[in-house]
């Protein structure tokens, strides 16, 4: 086996600077009615008077009012620093709460306890929600929506966020340009460390050796595939809709020497053909909607050979949430991921068993490693502000994907989603032996 490699990024021009996809807003401009703020701001306080964990200080006009108790739970400062905040977040829910940060109309010095805060809070206030007929609370979206699973709009969703550009992710990613949990295996753990241990211990699972075919679904920025052509003497196909992923992951594995053992291709899961040993996918199942779950699974069942063995991981919603989740925008779908979507391990299971004969091996709780994963990437971005700025993103740009990763940060934390890895079977796969899972 060859030893792990870091491929160094090919030299290149940069790409032309355009307007990222995932700002499909403007900054609020229109004139608001102060008699709406006022009214929006006497409902938001009864709100605060329900918390009935952590504490909140809140700051209006030179004014400190406080809410809840520091005794158990969260503890959060915020400023109002315009009326409209409110406005936002009764008649948007998580929605207006990011949209108040990224316009500015709030601040906090630590947004994660923000919204740590308001998930810890989050059930009494949807039962006082429900008496109070169209009344949005902090985190789940107001706003129903309808998503057909096609081809055309995948891409473009997937497009919307991946192709901002290699060069921002790159400011705040390892040197593998891994953009899913890590896996922290010591305190100490750099996030390159926990990127290379996420995929040896999905590497491990799945038993990759010398001489396996492998479909990667999702390929990032090629840093599995990679990693696993390096180390496990296996041929890799890996694919993506996001087309400059596909050209960076291309030219990575071009200058890595990996082009005979790595397939690169531009093209949606629905559409492969071939037969592998093991299929890996890290967090793509997101980008894929719930109406389309069995028909993803019948095609990994499809591309599988009869003793084959598929590895995904997801980010998921507690069973409890998946229904009323599923069809419900939030901050993310509206602001970050369009399109996207959270599947539940029930779900996933449900989508197994009515779609294919797959059997479940294995399915591990991660969380705890996302939240410090995302912990990481927050401090790298927060350090590469002046070349944000010289990229030509603006301050709400980055106010935004600031918001963003606290709000995912607080949500693991909190559990309010986890991540996942579950490892399903052909129905003639059989163990090697007494086969462990990895430590």
């Amino acid at each position: 086996m060859m030893a792990t490699t870091t491929p160094v990024r090919p030299q290149r021009q940069p790409a032309a600077l355009r307007t990222p996809h995932l700002l499909p807003i403007r900054p609020e401009t229109a004139p608001v009615s102060n008699a709406r703020c006022r009214v929006a701001r006497s409902l938001a306080v009864g709100l605060l008077r329900r918390m009935t964990r952590g504490q909140l200080a809140l700051v209006e006009g030179g004014v400190v009012a406080r809410f809840g108790s520091a005794a158990e739970g969260p503890t959060a400062r915020i400023r109002v620093l315009d009326q409209r905040a409110w406005l936002a977040l009764v008649s948007e829910g998580s929605i207006g709460l990011g949209r108040g940060y990224l316009e500015g109309w709030w601040d906090s010095d630590d947004p994660v306890e923000v919204v740590r805060l308001a998930i810890a809070n989050m059930e009494p206030l949807q039962g006082w929600q429900r008496k109070k007929a169209g009344l949005a609370c902090f985190l789940p979206g107001a706003r129903r929506f309808a998503r057909a699973g096609q081809p055309s709009r995948d891409r473009e969703d997937i497009e919307a966020h991946y192709d901002i550009g290699t060069d921002f992710f790159s400011l705040f990613l390892d040197e593998t340009l891994t953009y899913s949990s890590g896996v922290f295996e010591s305190p100490g753990a750099t996030l390159h460390e926990a990127a290379v241990a996420k995929f040896d211990r999905l590497l491990d699972k799945l038993d990759v050796g010398p001489g396996d075919r492998v479909l990667e679904i999702g390929t990032g920025w090629g840093g599995l595939a990679l990693h696993a052509a390096s180390t496990r003497d296996c041929h890799v196909t890996t694919t993506t809709v996001s087309a400059d992923q596909y050209r960076e992951a291309s030219l990575r594995v071009e200058a890595a020497g990996f082009g005979e053992s790595i397939e690169c291709l531009y093209e949606d899961w629905r559409n492969l053909s071939g037969r592998y040993d093991k299929i890996i996918s890290i967090e793509m199942i997101e980008a894929v909607s719930w109406r389309d779950y069995e028909r993803f699974f019948a095609t990994i069942e499809r591309l599988l050979t009869p003793g084959g063995m598929a590895g995904i991981q997801t980010i998921c919603v507690p069973d409890r949430r998946f229904e009323a989740a599923k069809g419900t925008e939030d901050f993310i779908k509206r602001f970050v991921f369009p399109g996207g979507g959270l599947p539940s391990v029930g779900a996933i299971l449900n989508s197994v068993s009515g779609s294919t004969t797959m059997d479940l091996l294995d399915v591990e709780d991660l969380s705890a490693h996302y939240a410090e994963t995302l912990q990481r990437w927050r401090q790298r971005f927060d350090q590469s502000q002046a070349q944000i700025r010289a990229l030509g993103f603006d301050e709400r740009f980055s106010r935004l994907w600031r918001f963003y990763l606290a709000y995912c940060e607080a949500a693991f934390t909190e559990r309010h989603c986890t991540v996942n890895q579950i490892v399903i079977v052909r129905s003639q796969w059989r163990p090697d032996g007494l086969a462990l899972r990895p430590r």
